[in-house]
């Protein structure tokens, strides 16, 4: 079927749909990650946003439910160069095309995404609409317009869960047997993470260290989280943008001090907001698994993974309360920070990159210690 990519600025893409024939509306981003489609669809980090891959090939291996990221996709919609028709992997168990089908995502494909990418690099991200079911450029373009746009939209409220669970399950193997007696230790302490949108890797790798696990609405209290006697308090990622979240920020205002505090992307922008910060909004934003990040304090370099459409300003925050201990070396943007007394600390990027890299682990290992040494304080 015959597709359109519609964009707020009147561009247009034409193309060959795929997945569900319908329109669907959000903010247009890329992502330039190699590999790793699957978790991209399953991020709800990207609620409210059409996401193009600028690998050209996407849907090769297929999909399964291990590499989930959530219980279903965010995205709103895809825009790919080729769309593969089949599975070559032995762990596929769906074919692309029809598991976002199943989950009514529409696609469209035969697309020049270099040509797109560098539209939105020059003019900054946008909102758009792809249909296969309207044939008017015209009115997909006024469409496109009359969407909300994504400052000022309170997205983790949308994408929270509902009630508190319990996670304990740790990272799988991707070997065709699974390895015997690894991950197998007891847990040594306890977390309650916040869920401003969480990716289940990052629930996995907490468990991985040795972590009972306790999920909490974006909403929960400070007071509710304390009285389930955390070892320490982890902030997830999310989407939309962090300033409407007032609530978000005052909670982790009356937590800091009391217990260790890890957090990531959204987290990352929350802490800063609670620290009498300010966030902004980057003209295309980062998305993709090849960012370099330097550590400032030791000038080591790593390779990580982003997906945030808002940043921190760092001249916002009080040297004399946070130091700043990450900067991404594309645009230098704040991408890590640490409070000087209290036990804190986040990065804006995302260590537990799923399929990779994994050059962020440590970060894991560093919150475990950072619970250890409050624990015995």
């Amino acid at each position: 079927m015959q597709a359109i990519l519609a964009l707020e600025d009147g561009r247009i893409f034409s193309g060959i749909g795929h997945g569900a024939k319908g329109e669907c509306y959000g903010e247009v981003v890329f992502n330039t990650s190699i590999t790793g489609y699957q978790e991209i669809f399953t991020d709800p980090s990207y609620a409210g946003q059409i996401v193009v891959l600028t690998n050209p090939q996407i849907g090769n291996y297929g999909t399964n439910p291990d590499d989930n990221e959530a219980t279903h996709p965010y995205i709103e919609g895809l825009v790919v160069r080729e769309f593969s028709p089949i599975s070559s992997n032995w762990r596929s168990q769906q074919v692309t095309d029809e598991y976002l089908e199943k989950f009514k995502i529409p696609v469209i494909a035969d697309i020049d995404t270099r040509a797109v990418v560098r539209h939105l690099r020059t003019n900054g991200v946008m909102r758009g609409v792809i249909s296969s079911i309207e044939t008017d450029p015209q009115k997909l373009i006024a469409k496109a317009r009359a969407l909300p746009k994504m400052d000022g939209t309170d997205l983790a409220k949308v994408v929270t869960t509902k009630q508190r669970y319990q996670w304990e399950t740790g990272t799988r193997s991707h070997e065709p047997t699974e390895v015997v007696g690894v991950k197998d230790r007891p847990p040594s302490k306890h977390v309650v993470a916040y869920d401003f949108g969480i990716k289940q890797n990052i629930l996995r790798m907490l468990v991985d260290q040795g972590c009972r696990v306790t999920v909490v609405p974006a909403m929960t209290s400070a007071e509710d989280v304390m009285s389930l006697n955390p070892d320490g308090v982890f902030l997830s990622n999310g989407p939309g943008d962090p300033e409407p979240c007032t609530y978000a920020a005052d909670n982790i205002r009356r937590l800091m001090g009391k217990t260790p505090i890890f957090g990531i992307c959204l987290g990352h922008q929350l802490v800063g907001l609670a620290l009498g910060g300010k966030t902004y909004k980057l003209k295309f934003g980062h998305h993709g698994g090849n960012h370099p990040v330097k550590q400032l304090e030791t000038g080591k370099i790593e390779i990580t993974a982003h997906n945030h459409n808002f940043a921190v300003d760092p001249d916002s925050l009080k040297d004399s309360e946070v130091l700043k201990t990450h900067i991404d070396l594309n645009d230098n943007t704040l991408e890590g920070l640490r409070h000087r007394t209290l036990p804190l600390f986040t990065v804006q990027y995302h260590p537990e990159a799923s399929p990779g890299p994994h050059d962020s682990h440590y970060l894991f290992k560093d919150f475990m210690g950072l619970m250890e040494e409050w624990k015995g304080r």
